[in-house]
Order: structure tokens, then C-alpha cells, then sequence
């Protein structure tokens, strides 16, 4: 029978891994970025499913900083054409929450690009 002691240091090795990798799972999932979108109604797919969620958007996004990055997202209903939406993300899910806008509240690298 091994000794109680010699065991602490696997068990400590594993207590430190598990908090490690929850860590890692709690950034990606829980770490949100920004993104501003402007919707185009050209860009919208119907979908025939069981869910509330009968509509899909694919449209580039840009966060504060100007970076540009495409989102796929679903909605329950069509949006506004050329609404401005403020966009919360995640690594896993992608689009989490949104909401609209005004122009004048996007920030200054995201207005360049939807300046008309």
C-alpha cells in the first residue's frame, strides 16, 4: 500500500491542471470583444427551423480599433435595413447579445467605415 504522502504531489499536480484548464475555458468563453455592423437586408437568409430563429445574417463587423472580422448570426425576426448594431462576442459562440445603435455612438475607426 503506498504511502499517503507519496500521493500529494500527483494530487496537487492535478488540482493545478484542472484549475489551469478552467481558467482557459473561462477566457474563451466568457472573454467578449466589440463589434459594430451595419444591417443589409441583402444579406439576410430564411431559415425553416423549429426555433424562434428564423432569420440568419452574415455581415462584416469592425471593432474600436477598425479591425475587420465577419459574423454569422441569428435573429427572430428581419432588422431594420442599415440599423446599426453593437455587437457582443465570444471565441465559441460568436455573436451573443446585440443591440442597436445610434451612428453618432459607434466609435471614430468604425464610423470611417460606413461613411457615406
Amino acid at each position: 500500500m503506498e504511502n499517503i504522502s507519496e500521493k500529494i504531489p500527483m494530487i496537487i499536480a492535478l488540482i493545478i491542471a484542472l484549475i489551469f484548464c478552467g481558467g482557459i475555458l473561462y477566457y474563451l468563453e466568457y472573454q467578449q470583444d466589440i463589434y459594430y455592423t451595419r444591417i443589409d437586408n441583402t444579406k439576410i437568409e430564411e431559415l425553416f427551423t423549429s426555433d424562434n430563429m428564423k432569420y440568419q445574417y452574415t455581415l462584416l463587423a469592425y471593432n474600436e480599433k477598425g479591425k475587420k472580422k465577419e459574423f454569422t448570426f441569428k435573429t427572430s425576426r428581419k432588422l431594420r435595413n442599415e440599423a446599426y448594431l453593437k455587437l457582443e462576442t465570444t471565441i465559441f459562440v460568436g455573436v451573443r447579445k446585440w443591440e442597436e445603435v445610434q451612428f453618432d455612438k459607434l466609435p471614430e475607426k468604425v464610423k470611417v467605415n460606413y461613411a457615406e
